[in-house]
């Protein structure tokens, strides 16, 4: 029998002890083993693949844009990776020319596409974008990089081409939307643009491609693309109004770019005038982007029932101010009525079929666009009439004298209208001008001024087919017959001395009996 004092109840065993608490410890140890494992990855995985750090991001844009790069503060971000800078500011050269100024640069990235060097997205806001003034033969040699951005997005930004001269403004170019995808090294990449156009303001918007980057040469550099041009206003120009829109094509590089397209000006007006006219065009041109000088190699444009042909150039010349235009215009078979409207204040004044082929000159500085227009040309028009009932009456009134009819019966053609015009500072000069109406043919030459008065001062010879005393009545009439015999030619007909004088408004068609010379040919 044993003693109750050996004797003893077991003690019960906690299940937190022996055996399973072996268990959770190799849990835990594993668990810490693999947070271990996996934060020395991470480590070794940041600090040799880890593409967003502030040095090297500066890093990166420094090689891409050959600038000195700075940021006034850094924010790393794990979710998308990537990182957010503020104040960013590249300076280029060796007189650090401000480039380009960021107020915030956001670029996200991907896990996957920090192993295959890919940038899904980078944004920027408020981007401001500085070129040195062209000529100043600034380089940029960029270094080669495997990152490729995917997109590149900017928010409200713009451009600024500085000028040559110090005082002149810089040409600001606002930019409203501008993507840009598959952003690498030595590849075109694809971009989306709308901005407003300075001169002439408007709104333009252009899909296509740049690049490659032609490194040492960026003038050669590749650049193509579709573009649309809305609400373009042609005011801002002296002389002339509309809102112009236009569509088209272009390729090239920069400093030959070929442009091909259309335009269309519902309200098209020279300013001296009261007329307007829907005036279309077509075009093919080339531009040197590096000075902005144009070249049209064809242009077709249709106001009116008029199509007038046209090649030339608007570009910077030696000893000239501003770009210089030369146009060659040529027209076969228009109308009188619409190339005199697009200068008169009132309806043209005269109207029928015309054919002209001229050389104009505009230079971009001076006084109203009529007073810098200078043209010289040739110029026939058939089967015309005199558009005021004022002028086409005294036509009609000389034409029934010439023949020797009844003047309240007149003939109301005037034909073969054909010379030579040289147009400056307003004033048109003619020379060889003739014309013939029913009865009559005519010789002469003086000016006629576009501009106010539009005074007329034309002097030359008429041959007419009748005597002379019957083109007139009166004193007047009883003189020339007196003199009848002092103008008698051999040949048919008779020619006499006749002047237009007065303006447009109130011409004076008259025997010029006052002017020696006249008389003596």
């Amino acid at each position: 029998m044993s003693s109750p004092a050996t004797t003893s109840t077991p003690r019960a065993v906690p299940k937190w002890e022996g055996r399973p608490l072996r268990r959770v410890g190799r849990k835990t140890v594993i668990l810490l083993a693999s947070a271990a494992v996996v934060i020395c990855g991470a480590a070794v995985f940041y600090v040799k693949f880890w593409p967003f750090s502030r040095e090297a991001v500066l890093q990166d844009l420094k090689e891409a844009s050959d600038s000195t790069v700075t940021a006034r503060s850094y924010h790393l971000t794990y979710f998308p990776p990537g990182c957010v800078l503020d104040g960013v500011e590249f300076r280029h050269g060796s007189n650090q020319f401000r480039l380009i100024e960021i107020q915030k640069l956001v670029v996200e990235g991907s896990y996957i596409g920090i192993l295959r060097k890919h940038v899904p997205r980078v944004v920027a806001f408020g981007a401001q974008v500085f070129v040195p003034p062209l000529g100043t033969k600034e380089t940029f040699n960029t270094q080669h990089s495997d990152t490729v951005v995917d997109e590149l997005v900017v928010h409200s930004s713009f451009v600024e081409f500085e000028a040559k001269e110090p005082k002149r403004e810089p040409l600001r170019f606002d930019v409203h939307e501008a993507v840009f995808r598959d952003v690498r090294w030595n590849t075109a990449l694809s971009y989306h643009l709308k901005f407003r156009n300075p001169n002439p303001p408007g709104e333009i918007s252009a899909d296509g491609k740049f690049g490659p980057w032609a490194t040492g040469h960026p003038e050669d550099t590749p650049f193509s693309g579709d573009y649309t041009f809305e609400h373009a206003d042609l005011s801002l120009y002296d002389g002339v109004s509309g809102l112009l829109s236009s569509k088209g094509k272009f390729e090239g590089a920069l400093h030959h770019i070929n442009v091909s397209g259309a335009t269309d000006t519902p309200d098209f007006k020279v300013k001296s005038s009261n007329n307007k006219f829907h005036l279309t065009t077509k075009f093919e041109a080339y531009v040197n982007g590096r000075n902005g000088d144009t070249f049209l190699n064809s242009v077709e444009a249709h106001f009116g029932r008029t199509t007038v042909l046209a090649r030339g150039s608007i570009a910077k010349v030696q000893g000239q101010k501003g770009k210089f235009a030369k146009i060659e215009l040529s027209s076969r078979h228009g109308r009188i009525e619409d190339i005199l409207g697009l200068f008169t204040a009132e309806r043209s004044p005269m109207a029928g079929v015309t054919a002209l082929k001229a050389t104009a000159e505009i230079p971009s500085d001076g006084e109203s666009f009529l007073h810098r227009l200078k043209m010289e040309g040739s110029f026939g028009v058939d089967d015309g009439s005199f558009t005021k009932p004022e002028t086409q009456k005294n036509v009609d009134e000389l034409s029934a004298g010439a023949r020797g009819q009844n003047k309240e019966d007149p003939a109301t053609v005037l034909s073969d209208l054909k010379g030579r015009v040289s147009l400056v500072e307003g004033t048109a000069h003619f020379s060889n001008l003739s014309f013939g109406i029913p009865g009559a043919e005519a010789q002469m030459h003086g000016t006629y001024s576009i501009l106010e008065p539009h005074r007329i001062n034309l002097h030359g010879q008429m041959r007419v087919d009748t005597k002379i005393f019957k083109t007139t009545s009166g004193m007047k009439s009883f003189l020339l017959k007196v003199m009848d015999p002092i103008f008698k030619k051999k040949k048919k007909g008779e020619i006499v001395p006749v002047h237009v004088l007065g303006t447009y408004e109130k011409p004076d068609f008259g025997l010029d009996l006052g002017n020696p010379e006249a008389a003596g040919k």
